[in-house]
């Protein structure tokens, strides 16, 4: 007995939806419903049920007489934008990893806390596991402590003291003050160096990136025993820096 595919079932008032957002989106001063009628094909009265359920809805907005896009079509138009810029991001870190064969990590310091947006690394050059919630730890890794370095004192203050210091294992930085001398005697642009306070046998360095107001690093992670290989990969990766800046045309909206 001959197998019949089943055709796919199709929602006409969404297709009909659709139609109308495309043909809204296709004016930028915006359309009456009369000529979106027209251009969609739609009978008027479906016309106006539909601009009426998505002026509700908040995909479009009614100024003067003509329909625009309103803020949740923006919304998902850029959710598109932040995806492809995310996909650009770790094509490029992962470029540097391969090139360099170290991991490379990029984090921000967004609404007051560390945010570990993206990781490239190999199964031979793994990922420094976070066994340590990376937030909370901030004062204890490479890049928190990099990130920390780009914020005024009082910010500093405020994350230290939602996050105190304390130490996870027996190199980690002793207590808050020799955490703010080694953050305030930091170069504008100097990598920031540290071995084995976060996770023992493995030594990490971070560069501060500029990505707006926003505080922004990157970073490598190696074996101790291939310490000798860290500050010639930092060095490498900082003197591209601008070029990856301007490749990866960095956003905190990621």
């Amino acid at each position: 007995m001959a197998t019949q595919t089943a055709a796919p079932t199709l929602i006409g008032s969404v297709q009909r939806a659709l139609r109308l957002l495309e043909a809204v989106a296709s004016h930028a001063e915006g359309a009456p419903a009369k000529q979106l009628a027209r251009e969609t094909g739609l009978p008027l009265p479906t016309t106006y049920h539909l601009l009426r359920t998505l002026t509700h809805e908040g995909y479009l907005r009614r100024d003067k007489g003509v329909f625009v896009l309103g803020d949740a079509a923006v919304r998902l138009a850029g959710g598109g934008a932040v995806q492809n810029r995310r996909i650009k991001i770790e094509d490029s870190l992962a470029r540097w990893r391969d090139e360099i064969g170290v991991p490379i990590y990029l984090a921000f310091y967004h609404e007051g806390e560390v945010e570990l947006v993206a990781v490239a690394d190999t199964p031979s050059a793994p990922a420094v596991e976070e066994w340590a919630d990376f937030r909370e730890t901030a004062h204890a890794h490479a890049i928190g402590q990099c990130l920390l370095s780009q914020l005024d004192l009082k910010s500093r203050q405020d994350h230290l003291d939602r996050h105190p210091v304390e130490a996870i294992t027996p190199y980690t930085v002793r207590n808050r003050r020799i955490l703010l001398e080694r953050l305030g005697g930091l170069g504008r642009m100097e990598p920031l160096v540290e071995r084995q306070e976060y996770a023992l046998g493995t030594v990490c360095a971070a560069i501060p990136i500029t990505a707006g107001s926003t505080a922004a690093a990157m970073a490598i992670s190696l074996p101790l025993h291939q310490e000798e290989r860290l500050l010639p990969a930092v060095e490498r990766l900082r003197t591209e820096i601008g070029k990856l800046l301007g490749s990866l045309a960095f956003s905190i909206s990621i």
